[in-house]
């Protein structure tokens, strides 16, 4: 078993990479046997950055001993990528519906450099790993480590954390000893819609009662309050919820209960939480509004691709590095930039006569700038505020939690307040009810 760092971008780490993968021989292997092969004698573990760079290493050696099974190295590693979902979408217990055969071909649609991957590889593929699950060798150092007693362990820790939050195996997950708590409490929750806007299964979208704990950018689920404080994070984490970059705001449309909001996150999945009162209700958007707003890092640019459908970025789910100020400079900007973008769209509309799916696309991508706009505007009102509250408030709340903010903020009582023009705020209200209709005569 092997598991030294590979993965750095040096070139004596490349050079390493390509001597080690040399050990293999993936001649007439397909591509979940020769990955079965290689994490037999690999062990997979650290960051996604770090993970995916030793796959693109595995990627090009196999192309290496397989010229022309697929169209490029970056298709053979983007396949790998997606067998390591499916790996954890089929055999990840707390995954209640499974992807199946035609979703897994669906979603690799166009990606073999703007081609199709055979059918008959992927439905083998798929097959294959639902037969069987792919499996690593475990890292001997890292066992001793977790085994061997610390004496710096706090009195009452945490209890042990979970490995992987939702569906993406490839994220990394914050030690909960190192997270802050920002509210808590019980609420009601009801799924709606799954990652990528797909329908939550009708047996699956009942109500069910939740003790939640927001810990900086993830929103823990246990069943009940000595729950969370007898069993470990691993068993919240089932339920748990990733909130960078996500958007909570009052279900108006939905009537049949009262102080319920929506909370729509970034991979687009919906879900609705009850709440006891009307101030528990608006403490919980605005708690998940402000720290999604303070915490989640700067988007990254759009990926560039042979596709023409729209598809919408990925938003990092890291911590920021900027502070209150350039935080906000930051979303500022990006609803600077969304204005225009959301304009040049509007002045191309589809031609009359035109596809259904360039129909569908243009709408698509307007609901996506138009929930981007609200967004924005509704994070860069938290942040004034929370601005003009404290206005020598500087450090990254990575660092600085909420509810510590008192302890940086001592005797500013006595200083004069940052006033603004209401004009010049963003209204929050507006930001999240206003909505705007497609003009569907112009499409």
């Amino acid at each position: 078993m092997y598991r030294k760092k590979k993965h750095s971008r040096n070139d004596f780490s490349n050079l390493v990479a390509e001597e080690y993968l040399k050990f293999f021989d993936f001649t007439n292997d397909t591509l979940d046997v020769a990955l079965r092969k290689f994490l037999k004698q690999f062990s997979l573990i650290g960051e996604t950055q770090e993970r995916e760079r030793v796959l693109a290493h595995f990627s090009r050696h196999f192309m290496q001993n397989n010229p022309g099974s697929f169209n490029s190295e970056d298709a053979c590693h983007t396949l790998v990528c997606a067998i390591m979902l499916l790996n954890t979408d089929l055999h990840n217990q707390t995954i209640g519906r499974k992807m199946t055969c035609a979703e897994f071909i669906e979603n690799l649609a166009e990606l073999n450099d703007g081609e199709n991957f055979s059918k008959d590889i992927l439905k083998n593929i798929y097959h294959a790993i639902k037969n069987e699950a792919i499996e690593w060798a475990p890292d001997e150092e890292f066992q001793e480590m977790e085994n061997r007693p610390n004496e710096l362990t706090p009195a009452n820790p945490l209890p042990s954390f979970p490995q992987s939050v939702g569906k993406n195996p490839f994220l990394d997950v914050p030690d909960p000893n190192q997270t802050t708590e920002y509210k808590k409490g019980y609420v009601m929750r009801k799924c709606c819609a799954e990652p990528d806007g797909k329908k939550t299964p009708i047996g699956k979208r009942g109500w069910r009662m939740f003790y939640a704990t927001l810990r900086d950018l993830i929103l823990y689920l246990h069943k009940d309050e000595h729950g969370m404080k007898r069993a470990s994070f691993v068993e919240g984490s089932h339920n748990a919820i990733r909130i960078h970059h996500c958007l909570a705001s009052k279900a108006a449309d939905y009537t049949k209960k009262q102080h319920v909001f929506r909370l729509q996150t970034s991979d687009w999945a919906e879900y609705l939480f009850q709440t006891s009162n009307s101030k528990e209700l608006q403490e919980w958007i605005d708690t998940i509004n402000y720290v999604a707003a303070s915490l989640s890092a700067p988007s990254l640019p759009s990926g560039v691709g042979s596709q023409k459908r729209f598809q919408r970025p990925l938003l990092p789910s890291s911590y920021t590095r900027l502070n209150l100020q350039d935080q906000l400079k930051e979303n500022e900007s990006r609803i600077a930039a969304l204005e225009v973008e959301l304009h040049d769209h509007r002045t191309l509309p589809p031609e009359k006569g035109s596809k259904a799916r360039i129909i569908q696309d243009y709408i698509d991508k307007e609901n996506y700038l138009e929930h981007e706009m609200k967004r924005y505007k509704t994070y860069v009102y938290l942040l004034q505020s929370k601005i003009a509250s404290h206005a020598e408030l500087e450090p990254s709340l990575v660092e600085t939690a909420i509810d510590e903010e008192g302890q940086r903020v001592t005797n500013m009582a006595s200083k004069k307040p940052l006033h603004r023009r209401i004009s010049d705020r963003y209204s929050y209200r507006a930001a999240i009810y206003q909505t705007e209709c497609i003009d569907i005569d112009a499409i």
